[in-house]
């Protein structure tokens, strides 16, 4: 498996927390799109270290023109040397119809069009070919030298995507390199429903498992004292519960025959009661959403619940832990 860490959205911060990704032994350094641009620190991520991959998880497509990311995505795959993971998400249509003002329309088939826009792009701009690219959403037919960048020694930057739902996690396997999981997911349910998804779209392509990489935030409830197990089991129930209460990951808690939590949390939500909600998350759903070990024994327990289902891992701990700590768990992790 691979480990990847987080690359801090502030370019002030990118160098710093690059390099200590990077010293740390992660595979990778991902940065996210809230409310900074995110491909930025990944350029200055990208000067400041020498091995680790370095991408977005995730950017909006739907808030940028294929044609803009192209460009982003190609200029970052060749300062980085081949570095560079292009990981795009759909947000969801609020997002995209209010906050940038652009289209919303049948969001799986849009995402499809968008990656093979990339590549029509990208191969272009590597052979030399006429660009004649005519969707249903995007059309791109013009491309002439002076707009055209140079072919790059290393190819392609990697694409991935982030998905829920089985429609948009299919599009993944038919088109991508790469799938995002969402955090809200166990090993049960990636194995009885969203791996079979991402098959049907990788089968429909005539690829193999090998040509997606599954990548994956997972919990981890951790610490070294008492108080550190007990403040990461709140943070991380806390966070469960937060997820819990959208009906869209409903889906989820139905697998394990936890369905009417939804309707509870979500009505806690509404009312703003979001400590409480964390009272909801038991024992049970804990252990079954969350790794939950001293130090010593994560390694393990990661690798026994996830090796078989996942390429990619990364660490979703929403509370604070000495960096000696994770160290020690990605030591483990790579023995």
């Amino acid at each position: 498996m691979k480990i990847d860490g987080g690359l801090s959205f502030k370019m002030a911060e990118a160098a710093d927390s690059a390099r200590e990704v990077e010293e740390a032994g992660y595979t990778g350094a991902f940065t996210a799109e809230t409310s900074h641009e995110p491909f930025l620190p990944c350029a200055i991520a990208a000067e400041h270290t020498e091995r680790i991959e370095i991408g977005t998880a995730i950017a909006v497509a739907f808030a940028r023109s294929p044609m803009t990311v192209a460009n982003a995505a190609w200029d970052l795959q060749a300062f980085s040397g081949g570095r560079f993971v292009l990981g795009l998400g759909s947000q969801i249509k609020p997002h995209i119809t209010k906050r940038f003002s652009m289209e919303w329309s049948r969001p799986a088939a849009r995402m499809r069009e968008y990656v093979q826009a990339l590549h029509a792009i990208w191969d272009t701009w590597q052979t030399g070919d006429k660009l004649d690219f005519r969707g249903d959403f995007y059309q791109h037919t013009l491309m002439t030298p002076m707009f055209s960048p140079p072919p790059i020694e290393a190819g392609k930057p990697k694409v991935f995507i982030a998905a829920v739902g089985e429609m948009m996690t299919g599009v993944a396997g038919e088109v991508c390199d790469g799938w995002f999981s969402h955090g809200f997911t166990t090993a049960s349910y990636l194995e009885d429903v969203s791996l079979p998804a991402l098959q049907v779209g990788i089968d429909k392509a005539g690829r193999t498992k090998a040509d997606v990489e599954v990548s994956l935030p997972g919990f981890v409830v951790t610490g070294e004292t008492e108080e550190e197990m007990a403040a990461a089991s709140f943070a991380v129930r806390k966070q469960i519960a937060f997820y819990g209460s959208t009906p869209a990951y409903k889906t989820v808690l139905d697998h394990h025959g936890w369905g009417d939590a939804q309707g509870e949390l979500n009505a806690m939500s509404k009312r703003g009661e979001w400590d409480a909600m964390a009272d909801l998350i038991d024992a049970d759903m804990l252990n079954e959403f969350a790794v939950v070990a001293e130090p010593g024994d994560v390694a393990d327990k990661l690798k026994s619940r996830y090796a078989h289902l996942v390429d990619r891992f990364s660490f979703y701990a929403p509370y604070s832990a000495n960096k000696e700590l994770w160290g020690g768990v990605i030591a483990d992790l790579q023995s």
